[in-house]
């Protein structure tokens, strides 16, 4: 008589790969509730039990800090960025780049508007503090990728693609910053803006 299969057990996650299922879990709970997230709502979305969080995060606060740290992750619209295809016409990539770009900005300030309003404003010990350079080093990469989607148009423009792209950052800065959403351009209209300016066809105003 055959015996059965003997069923495999998946591979145990890593410490690191559980803090990161951990974190990508909590990260739309602390949007929505702030510092007011319990781990029991973390633990239920994580599909873990709750003392599972304590295994590879000393406390709450420690979690915050991670989803704080997650959210201003740039490697996610990274990898959007590369994605987009440089055959596209140079309109319709920057309109893909501010869309991901817009998106970034948005979960980054959502999660961390939302910890500040709940109070969660933790003191930071030197441990804490991110490496020297690392926000230049992020900001970057970013400003690099948005050039490598301008350079094959390079021959066609009256700036550098570097330059662009710096300018390019600098609206979907403020974009993302206004207060009120009634004023913001759209994406097309931004990269229209970018690309065309704002004056009409015919010419100057009088």
């Amino acid at each position: 008589m055959t015996s059965p299969p003997s069923r495999r057990r998946a591979p145990a996650m890593s410490t690191e790969q559980r803090r990161a299922m951990i974190v990508a879990a909590a990260l739309p709970l602390v949007a929505e509730h702030g510092a007011a997230v319990t781990t029991g709502q973390i633990a239920r979305a994580a599909g873990i039990g709750e003392g599972t969080i304590f295994r590879v995060f000393t406390d709450k606060d420690e979690l915050l800090d991670a989803c704080t740290a997650e959210a201003m992750n740039p490697d996610h619209v990274l990898r959007e960025l590369a994605s987009i295809p440089l055959d596209d016409p140079l309109a319709a990539r920057l309109i893909q780049a501010a869309e991901a770009l817009h998106a970034h900005l948005e979960r980054m300030g959502t999660v961390i508007g939302a910890l500040h309003a709940s109070g969660h404003r933790r003191e930071r010990t030197s441990a804490d503090r991110p490496a020297p350079g690392s926000r230049q080093a992020s900001m970057k990469a970013t400003r690099d990728a948005v050039t490598e989607l301008i350079e094959p148009d390079r021959a066609v423009l009256r700036l550098e693609p570097e330059k662009i792209a710096a300018v390019f950052l600098g609206m979907l800065s403020i974009r993302s910053g206004l207060a009120s959403h009634e004023a913001e351009a759209s994406p097309d209209e931004l990269v229209d803006i970018l690309l065309h300016g704002t004056l009409a066809a015919s010419g100057s105003p009088a």
